[in-house]
């Protein structure tokens, strides 16, 4: 059977990723982001149908709801980044706190009412996807801050969806090459040095991500809810 998805965030890198995956595997897809262009052409790509949301947004998710299926079997929650990329670099408190709360906004709060908005539409069975960040465990200011929240928010997220039969699950990636995660501000030394410190000597790409979302929204994985799912190269090891 056809399953409805919605991957935020899926204009490029991972989201794009994912989207296709899904699409591949015949499962008629939603995307979304901020910028009309690399989204349509993120669309174009992967057959998935396109709308402009700005997932921060209650006004625009409302709107969004008008776009999509009455039942959506998967929700991936990759919309955010790290806004810190995109300051002018002010160092007053006042600047300071709107900068903490942008990366909030992006990578927590934009989960948050995403769910909260299609909570009732998730299908009974389905699973929601969150994609956090190895951030969350070995710091990384605000941005860090606010995937870590997402992993802890999402345990309570678990037990509100558990008696639907829907997952919630977090894939924490690491350093993953191809993507606009940088702004094009990666050193080479820089690059060298998350490479260096996976076991498998080599950066991850948005497939390898896509591909623990995809296990994370199987059948396979039905038991599986509350987790973090690292995705890493052996960057950072848990037991």
């Amino acid at each position: 059977m056809t399953r409805n998805v919605l991957v935020t965030g899926g204009s490029t890198g991972i989201g794009c990723a994912i989207a296709q995956h899904f699409a591949e595997q015949g499962e008629t897809v939603v995307v979304t982001g901020r910028r009309p262009g690399p989204l349509k052409e993120a669309a174009d790509r992967t057959g998935a149908r396109a709308v402009v949301c700005d997932h921060t947004d209650p006004d625009a998710l409302t709107r969004l709801l008008t776009e999509l299926p009455d039942s959506i079997d998967v929700l991936v929650n990759n919309a955010g980044g790290n806004t810190d990329f995109d300051t002018d670099a002010s160092s007053d408190l006042a600047s300071y706190a709107r900068d903490f709360r942008a990366n909030l906004d992006a990578n927590l709060v934009s989960a948050a009412l995403t769910t909260k908005a299609v909570e009732e539409r998730l299908a009974e069975g389905g699973a929601v996807v969150h994609i956090g960040s190895i951030a969350a465990a070995r710091g990384g200011g605000s941005y860090g801050a606010a995937k870590a929240g997402l992993a802890t928010w999402n345990i309570d997220l678990a037990g509100a969806l558990g008696a639907r039969g829907i997952t919630a699950n977090v894939v924490a990636p690491g350093y993953i090459a191809g993507t606009e995660f940088f702004r094009d501000r990666l050193t080479d030394e820089r690059r060298t040095q998350l490479v260096t410190e996976t076991a498998v000597a080599r950066p991850g790409s948005p497939a390898d991500v896509a591909g623990a979302v995809a296990f994370l929204a199987s059948p396979a994985a039905r038991h599986i809810t509350g987790q973090v799912l690292h995705v890493n190269g052996g960057a950072l090891t848990t037991r």
